[in-house]
């Protein structure tokens, strides 16, 4: 069965009375409360030893999960780079909200993953630009969130691969939300929606999408390449 690591800085949770009603169990609880149903999965958060990302999780991890945003800097390089040269080994990374902002994400992409933001409870509409995508299957034309921290274009990332959400605010801005990425054998997949605040990640279709790009982010199976010098395979004639 898949295994799947929801890791979740849980700051706001234990510092606002909002966000813990919202999320009486944290959002790593909340995610994995529905990722369950499909997945094998564990949570992990900030204040756990060695962040809950110790050599033995992230060696059974297929996909991880990852949402922070106050505490960014309080990750400890160390496991951002064991994160990251897993990632390059073939596990896949789903980085969620303001995760853009988090080490691993800025050292996967290269860039400064800076954007422009606004809490102003608006609406979102998520629209859908590639529906053959394995990741919007089940997705109708778009998504439509009541509430929701709107961010914005220009977002200082590498060009996607491809862009899946392309999200339009009730104040005007537009966004790249959904965007896919493969780093070594990794694949990656940044999707905006979640500000702790709001009840997004109730939202069924929200709920399908990280279902989905779970499935999508599987590692693929096959031998480790082999680098360095080689021998012919046939006879050099000199």
């Amino acid at each position: 069965m898949v295994k799947v690591t929801v890791w979740n800085e849980n700051r706001h949770e234990q510092k606002n009375p909002l966000v813990r009603d919202i999320y009486p169990e944290g959002i790593h609880g909340a995610i994995a409360h529905f990722l369950k149903e499909d997945f094998e999965v564990i949570t992990a958060t900030l204040d756990d030893d060695e962040h809950g990302l110790t050599d033995d999780v992230l060696n059974e991890t297929d996909v991880l999960l990852w949402w922070g945003h106050m505490a960014h800097e309080e990750v400890d390089d160390a496991v951002v780079a064991k994160v990251k040269q897993r990632v390059l080994s073939g596990m896949g990374l789903i980085v969620l909200h303001s995760g853009h902002f988090s080490k691993i994400f800025k050292s996967l992409m290269g860039t400064t993953c800076d954007l422009k933001w606004r809490e102003a409870g608006e609406k979102e509409r998520l629209w859908v630009i590639d529906p053959s995508h394995q990741i919007a299957e089940g997705i109708g034309n778009y998504i439509e969130l009541e509430k929701e921290e709107m961010y914005g274009e220009h977002f200082d990332i590498p060009p996607p691969e491809e862009v899946l959400f392309l999200s339009w605010f009730e104040g005007g801005e537009v966004f790249r939300s959904g965007c896919t990425y493969r780093r070594g054998k990794g694949k990656v997949f940044y999707f905006r929606p979640g500000h702790e605040t709001y009840p997004t990640y109730y939202h069924k279709d929200i709920q399908q999408v990280i279902k989905n790009a779970v499935q999508w982010a599987i590692p693929t199976k096959r031998p480790k390449p082999v680098y360095g010098n080689a021998k012919p395979l046939e006879i050099i004639k000199n």
